[in-house]
């Protein structure tokens, strides 16, 4: 039986090894067969992680944090977890392998995934003007012009943080009022580097190696412009990867796994949680490393209360089913 099982592979996940391994506590860390590091692995240059003061690719970080894992004796399986059974003290963990790993411990930090428009040149633009994080890729766009799209309190807060650097800040959205609260929705309102474009939608992305503009449709009319660009920010919300955990942790409001005050210890004992699968707020690889380091930590206290007569501290056990 293992002691931990790590459930993702962004900073939460892969700090949480970091700490773990060089606690001796041998973790095994189930990453994904489709992409390994998370939402970094879109980004192009990450300029506010601390320690890299030229700035670093996204891929290039999320390497460095897998090496650093590796070096200290995390074990990486680059398959999928396909259920988690939690209920008793020995957890399992099945992999789309069949394979099935009995632990003590699991760390869930399956991250969260922006919603996206679904338009073809959405993918094709990511990290070449289209981007989902204002913080992590406003300073790109120093004196350009750029459009958000979202009625809610993200999009404004993200509009808003874009006229620090954008000459021009378009907010599109797709009906004539806003979701966003009063005092989010006048922030925006009052600032003269702010154009709302109401009821319309984006129907195509402009540009073939960077973003030059969109296509709006009027929602009202069925009117249709261009709008010329330099870059557009989705900010139409996001959605915690919580499917593994439906029916087995308790969630709160905004649909993120729910912790114990400012522990990673969830609903149910020996399971942990860390990163953006917790956190409806803050979104940074920064604030996920910090509480994936929390989740190995809560981890390794519980580890040291457990106890089991079926296997010693870093015996593996797997079974095929």
């Amino acid at each position: 039986m293992r002691n931990m099982v790590i459930v993702g592979s962004g900073p939460a996940a892969f700090t949480a090894a970091i700490y773990a391994s060089r606690a001796g506590l041998q973790p095994l860390l189930v990453a994904s067969s489709v992409e390994v590091g998370g939402e970094l692995m879109n980004t192009t240059e990450v300029e506010n992680f601390p320690g890299f003061p030229e700035g670093i690719l996204g891929p290039d970080l999320m390497m460095r944090f897998q090496a650093q894992a590796e070096r200290f004796g995390t074990e990486v399986d680059v398959e999928d977890v396909v259920e988690l059974d939690l209920e008793s003290r020995v957890k399992r963990v099945r992999l789309g392998n069949g394979v099935v790993h009995e632990c003590a411990t699991v760390i869930v930090a399956t991250g969260s995934a922006y919603r996206k428009l679904g338009l073809p040149e959405e993918e094709r633009l990511s990290g070449h003007g289209v981007s989902w994080c204002a913080t992590c890729d406003g300073f790109f766009f120093r004196g350009k012009t750029i459009a958000v799209i979202g009625g809610g309190d993200s999009a404004m807060e993200e509009a808003t943080f874009l006229t620090r650097f954008a000459n021009r800040v378009y907010v599109v959205h797709r009906r004539d009022t806003l979701r966003a609260s009063h005092i989010m929705q006048q922030r925006a309102f009052d600032d003269p580097k702010i154009t709302f474009i109401w009821n319309c939608e984006i129907t195509a992305i402009h540009g073939d190696d960077m973003v030059t503009g969109v296509a709006l449709r009027d929602t009202a009319t069925g009117e249709r412009r261009d709008l010329k660009l330099d870059g557009l920010f989705v900010a139409i919300g996001h959605d915690p990867r919580t499917h593994l955990v439906h029916g087995k942790l308790d969630l709160t409001s905004d649909g993120t796994i729910a912790v114990q005050g400012r522990s990673s210890r969830t609903s149910v004992e020996g399971v942990f949680a860390a990163g953006d699968v917790v956190d409806p707020h803050y979104r940074q690889a920064i604030t996920a490393a910090g509480s994936g380091a929390a989740a190995a930590l809560d981890a390794e206290a519980y580890l040291a209360t457990f106890s089991t007569t079926t296997a010693s501290a870093g015996q593996v056990a797997a079974t095929t089913a």
